[in-house]
């Protein structure tokens, strides 16, 4: 049988780690134990995968990472990475803030809710974020609680917060679901989610718009996860003997208020 893209016998081996890295590399293990061709996952976390990339590059299968990449002291251990620039996410949070806050007089306080400790979008949007704030002493995080990239957990972050700062200038929430969380905690202390306090988030998903529209978050970055075309249009060549690039970004946009409506009804996540 051959699909779309020309490969024939094609066979897709699906594994679901959820947050366990230790499920995520005996999922691998049983991948390689398996001799398929190609390994394509998304690392929960940046570290702790070397010894089982080290099999499977013994066993002659090349791998892909999406969406996140690793810390590796070897990189060769992969054959290429495809995704998001998470790094330039967060920085594109934080020159927003530096514009809409470029008249302040006084310091701008800034919540960060953190998303899974460890993760890459976690530890490389935090470096974008402060890349772009740049050595500006007004801009000042007052607090980094961790909301596990969760709604519920960023909702019960952002009221912990709230119960010993009173003046927040600003919540950059890493992913939509944790500032989604934090819109609730915001109007149940009695302020105004995009007034009083502006909202910044990273993703994009339909949920995260809606709010942009309502004007309770003011500026999202989109966080493209639809990169299923790209990734099998990689895979293809792998399979073919062409050489790929170690480093493939996905095409990403950014979102206001001004420009939201256009895009609400055709998300697809």
């Amino acid at each position: 049988m051959k699909n779309s893209f020309g490969i024939e016998n094609v066979r897709l081996i699906f594994a679901v780690a959820g947050l366990s890295r230790d499920k995520q590399v005996a999922d691998i293990q049983r991948f390689i134990h398996d001799k398929v061709d190609v390994i394509a996952f998304s690392p929960v976390v940046e570290t702790g995968y070397d010894d089982v990339l080290r099999q499977a590059k013994a066993a002659g299968i090349p791998v892909i990472l999406t969406d996140r990449v690793i810390k590796t002291a070897d990189p060769g251990l992969y054959l290429s990475s495809i995704g998001s620039n998470f790094t330039a996410e967060g920085s594109s949070a934080a020159v927003w803030v530096k514009g809409e806050f470029r008249n302040s007089q006084k310091p701008v306080n800034i919540v960060e809710l953190e998303g899974t400790a460890g993760s890459a979008p976690a530890v490389q949007r935090k470096a974008g974020f402060r890349e772009g704030l740049g050595d500006d002493e007004r801009f000042r995080i007052v607090a980094t609680p961790n909301g596990n990239f969760s709604r519920s957990e960023g909702e019960a972050a952002m009221k912990t917060v709230l119960k010993t700062q009173h003046d927040i200038d600003v919540v950059f929430a890493q992913n939509d679901d944790m500032g989604i969380g934090a819109l609730t905690a915001i109007q149940a202390a009695g302020k105004r989610p995009g007034k009083d306090i502006k909202v910044v988030t990273i993703d994009a998903i339909h949920d995260g718009l809606t709010a942009l529209a309502e004007g309770k978050i003011n500026y999202v970055v989109e966080c493209n996860p639809l990169i299923g075309p790209q990734l099998v249009a990689l895979i293809k060549d792998v399979y073919l003997g062409i050489r790929v690039p170690r480093r493939v970004d996905t095409d990403e946009t950014v979102f206001f208020p001004e420009n939201v409506r256009d895009y609400i009804n055709d998300r697809e996540y």
